[in-house]
């Protein structure tokens, strides 16, 4: 070998090894930090997802505007069946993914728009960045969500309220990911008594909407250091008050190169939910959920894993979830 073909094979021979040690740099980074939006494991989220919707006080609900009744299960939402039904509910091997959104809704279709989120890292500089892609919702068992229409028949225009029954919890090994929960419901739109069932279907104005955020007052351990070490928040574990986060508005591209914490208003925007605590909604004051007319009040109800939580982080992934939602026209306990 000439000296200068030795010193090529040297040069190269840095190369290599710098890029190794800049591997082994980047692999310490990724296991030694905990970031919210699931990065150690993409493929565990949320294992299981039970949905149980009851009412009280003589309000009844349906899945399709023609089969009236007081509770409403997993499979009454996944067996429903008429024009345009678009409930999903994602079950087995199919498991609830961080998404994050504003509440803004598509127009043309009367859904919600949701951004499923990854974190990538930049090769140049070794930080970690957030890449947010639309998800769209459609009709079984799969997806990346839970969402569901549900009607309501009322012998008068009131108010429907969430009651202390109402609750997101874990189910099996508590991993905190509960309290990364939200739930919205969008108000379509109502028809008279006497109206086709398919009219009452149709629905699709986005009269009103409403975050709820249960557990708001407690972090799990892993929450508190993500707080702290991604969105420089101090938090204690339990009665702590309800957090200010920006939901995701807009795709996020790698080449954007925006950071966990960012406040880009490009693609990020305030989001204000109504909180309740981790023990119940206070038996004294029931959550105003929607209003809904006299005859058939369409509701679009969406369950879903924040992103931008400081809980939805590496550690609380693998759980399993109960939804409770129980409603009742009465405001408080009697």
């Amino acid at each position: 070998m000439t000296k200068a073909e030795a010193k090529k094979d040297r040069k190269r021979r840095r190369k290599i090894f710098l890029a190794f040690i800049m591997i082994l740099f980047l692999a310490l980074v990724l296991t030694a930090s905990t970031y919210a939006w699931f990065t150690a494991n993409r493929t565990v989220t949320v294992e299981s997802i039970d949905v149980n919707v009851s009412t009280s006080q003589g309000l009844q609900i349906s899945t399709d505007a023609t089969n009236w009744k007081s509770i409403v299960t997993n499979n009454d939402i996944t067996s429903a069946s008429w024009t345009g039904v678009n409930n999903q509910l994602p079950q087995g091997t199919n498991t609830m993914v961080p998404v994050s959104t504003v509440g803004t809704v598509d127009a043309s279709t009367g859904y919600m728009n949701m951004y499923k989120g990854t974190v990538e890292t930049d090769l140049t500089t070794g930080n970690n960045v957030l890449v947010a892609e639309k998800t769209t919702e459609t009709n079984g068992t799969s997806g990346d969500f839970v969402v569901f229409d549900l009607f309501f028949q009322s012998s008068q225009a009131q108010t429907v309220y969430l009651t202390s029954n109402s609750s997101v919890v874990a189910s099996g090994t508590d991993k905190g990911i509960q309290n990364a929960a939200r739930v919205a419901f969008i108000k379509e739109g109502s028809v008279a008594y006497g109206s086709t069932p398919a009219s009452a279907q149709a629905l699709k104005g986005e009269i009103t909407k409403m975050f709820w955020e249960p557990n708001y007052d407690v972090h799990s351990p892993s929450g508190v250091a993500n707080a702290s070490n991604v969105y420089g928040i101090s938090v204690g574990q339990t009665g702590g008050s309800k957090l200010a986060y920006k939901g995701v508005k807009a795709p996020i591209a790698e080449a954007n190169k925006i950071p966990l914490n960012s406040t880009d208003t490009n693609y990020f925007g305030d989001i204000t939910t109504i909180g309740s605590v981790a023990s119940g909604i206070p038996l004294t004051a029931y959550i105003n959920a929607f209003d809904v007319a006299e005859g058939i009040t369409k509701i679009r109800i969406y369950l879903w894993i924040e992103g931008q939580d400081v809980d939805c982080e590496d550690h609380a992934s693998g759980s399993s979830l109960t939804y409770n939602l129980q409603f009742s026209i009465d405001s408080s306990a009697s």
